[in-house]
């Protein structure tokens, strides 16, 4: 793995199954999961539907990230983050990661994203910057409680995530503004 991997540093775990009925695994993302909070034509900044299956018995709690690596600073761009999804939940609905989290359950943390608000931006690649990855991941974790609070960042849910992470599965969808 190279640095061009975001997970390249973490523990290795297994995989399982995450399917969305609205982001295809190596396709674009369609236009309502762009951002129109950067003026991004027609986005709508709305969560994609997903589903998972196959995660570890010993699985406690869920958290789910959306993150660009090809992002032009030097820490990519968290583009949401939430924690705190009980065992029980296997699926977000779209729109889930509204302004209120009004799709996730009541136990969840929504994390302020790298622009400064709780809830899901939508992809905005910098126009000319060329096609940009989007990590969108749910990771299984050994704890109900990842000690994380709203006021947290991506970046420390995702240091705390290393020491309780069973497994994780990954979608990556692309975007790109000419």
């Amino acid at each position: 793995m190279t640095g061009n991997d975001p997970f390249w540093r973490l523990p290795e775990v297994p995989s399982f199954t995450l399917t969305s009925s609205t982001v295809q695994h190596g396709h674009g993302l369609a236009v309502a999961h762009m951002s129109g909070i950067f003026d991004v034509p027609g986005g709508k900044d709305t969560s994609p539907q997903l589903s998972w299956s196959g995660a570890p018995a010993a699985t406690k709690s869920y958290a789910v990230t959306m993150y660009d690596p090809d992002a032009p600073t030097m820490s990519g761009f968290w583009h949401w983050a939430v924690a705190g999804i009980p065992s029980a939940i296997t699926s977000l609905a779209q729109g889930a990661g509204d302004d209120h989290g009004s799709g996730l359950p009541a136990s969840a943390v929504q994390l302020r994203n790298d622009a400064g608000s709780a809830r899901f931006l939508g992809a905005a690649p910098p126009a000319g910057h060329g096609s940009h990855r989007y990590y969108i991941t749910v990771h299984a974790l050994d704890t109900e409680d990842i000690e994380i609070d709203a006021s947290s960042s991506p970046a420390l849910l995702g240091f705390k995530m290393s020491f309780h992470i069973l497994a994780r599965a990954t979608l990556i969808a692309t975007a790109e503004i000419s």
